[in-house]
C-alpha cells in the first residue's frame, strides 16, 4: 500500500510540473491583447458575406483557444489581411462529350499579416490557401456555398492561428 502511495505521488508531481497545451498555442504570458482588423475581399469573384464571416471566424478561434483579449487599436499583437482569391473550378468530368463537371473545387486564398509587438521576430506576412471539392448532385451552388465557405474558413483560421501562436 505504501509503495502504491509513493507511485501515485510521483505521478502527481510529474504531471503537476508539466505544462500540457492541447491547442498547441505558445503565447507568452506578457502578451495580453490582440487586434484583428477586417479582412477585405479583394478577389475577382466577390461573395458579399465572406469578409465578415472570415473575420468573425478568426476572432472566434482566438477567443476560444487563447486567453487574449480582442481590442481595437494599440495591442500586443495584431492580425490584418485580405481575401485575395475566391475561385470555383471543375476538377473532374463525368462526360467527355458534353464536358459536364463531375466535381468542382472551391478555393479561397487569404493574405495575412501578423505583427507581434512584443517579439517582432515572430511577425510574418504570408498567404494561406485552402480548398474543398464538392459535387452538385442536383443541388445549386448557392445551396452548397455557405457550408463550403464555413469548412474552408475553419481550415484557413487554423492555419493562421497555428502560424501565429504555435510557430509550426
Amino acid at each position: 500500500m505504501k509503495r502504491l502511495s509513493i507511485v501515485l505521488l510521483v505521478i502527481m508531481v510529474t504531471f503537476n510540473s508539466c505544462s500540457i497545451k492541447f491547442n498547441g498555442a505558445s503565447i507568452p504570458p506578457e502578451m495580453k491583447t490582440i487586434s484583428v482588423e477586417f479582412f477585405e475581399n479583394n478577389a475577382q469573384l466577390v461573395v458579399p458575406y465572406l469578409s465578415q464571416q472570415f473575420t468573425e471566424d478568426l476572432k472566434n478561434r482566438i477567443r476560444s483557444q487563447t486567453r487574449l483579449s480582442l481590442t481595437q487599436g494599440e495591442s500586443d499583437a495584431s492580425l490584418e489581411g485580405r481575401i485575395t482569391n475566391y475561385d470555383i473550378r471543375p476538377v473532374s468530368l463525368t462526360d467527355n462529350e458534353q464536358l459536364t463537371a463531375g466535381s468542382s473545387r472551391l478555393t479561397i486564398t487569404v493574405s495575412a499579416k501578423y505583427t507581434n509587438n512584443l517579439n517582432p521576430k515572430q511577425s510574418f506576412e504570408e498567404s494561406f490557401t485552402r480548398y474543398k471539392d464538392f459535387a452538385l448532385n442536383g443541388q445549386s451552388l448557392q445551396a452548397l456555398e455557405p457550408q463550403l465557405i464555413k469548412d474552408i474558413n475553419v481550415m484557413l483560421t487554423e492555419d493562421i492561428f497555428n502560424r501565429a501562436f504555435a510557430q509550426w
